[in-house]
């Protein structure tokens, strides 16, 4: 004879059982239904930036000139970050193969930040030159009383650490990259250097990065 208490665990397993497939059935056909009745209109897709003409001032070494060329290129609409993608398709440009100016592989700007001006007490260089020779300008300089805007641009160390040395590489990757903006976001009208969020003295040994430069100041064919 089967004992009381194991009749009675066979009884609930049976119900548990049964219970269980009623539950099944029913969140199937629940979910067949939701599935049946669902709006299967595409989503549509996020709204980016349009490929819009842009000017980039592109080195070249053999000439020591700067050559604007067009792009077609998506920017985003936020000045800073504009600017800033504006940059990093420039220097990408430099580690093309067919590039006539190269600089090395890599991101290269980490950020950029823009500052209203004028600033005051801050004094503007303006020129280019290389940390071994002092322009005549260095002393006496206006402060910055211009109207527009200061770039303040962060570099990515591993990409500076990979620039060619050599005082006309460095000159015409600056100013390239000035030229650019100048081009592109008149608005611009200074630009500071910071690599890995710290001035530092020099590009690769020879151009100074921890002045302020005018836009202007970039030299054109």
């Amino acid at each position: 004879m089967i004992p009381r208490y194991q009749r009675i665990l066979f009884v609930v397993l049976l119900v548990s059982s049964l219970a269980m497939a009623v539950a099944l059935v029913f969140l199937h056909q629940r979910n067949f239904s939701e599935v049946k009745n669902a709006d299967n209109t595409p989503i549509e897709a996020p709204v980016s930036s349009r490929a819009e003409r842009v000017t980039l001032m592109l080195a070249d070494d053999t000439t020591g000139n700067l050559k604007a060329e067009e792009r077609l290129i998506a920017l985003p609409g936020t000045p800073a970050v504009r600017a800033r993608a504006l940059l990093e398709h420039l220097l990408a440009e430099y580690a093309l193969p067919r590039a006539a100016h190269h600089t090395g592989g890599g991101a290269s700007v980490d950020d950029l930040y823009l500052v209203p001006l004028p600033l005051g007490g801050q004094p503007m260089q303006s020129s280019i030159a290389p940390a071994t020779q002092p322009s005549p300008s260095d002393s006496g300089d206006p402060l910055l009383h211009a109207a527009g805007e200061l770039a303040v641009i962060n570099l990515r160390p591993g990409w500076v650490e990979a620039h060619p040395p050599g005082i006309t590489a460095e000159t015409l990757t600056l100013q390239s990259m000035l030229a650019t903006l100048h081009a592109n976001l008149p608005e611009i009208t200074a630009v500071r250097f910071l690599v890995d969020g710290r001035p530092r003295p020099t590009l690769a040994g020879n151009v100074e990065l921890d002045r302020t430069y005018d836009v202007n100041d970039a030299r054109t064919p």
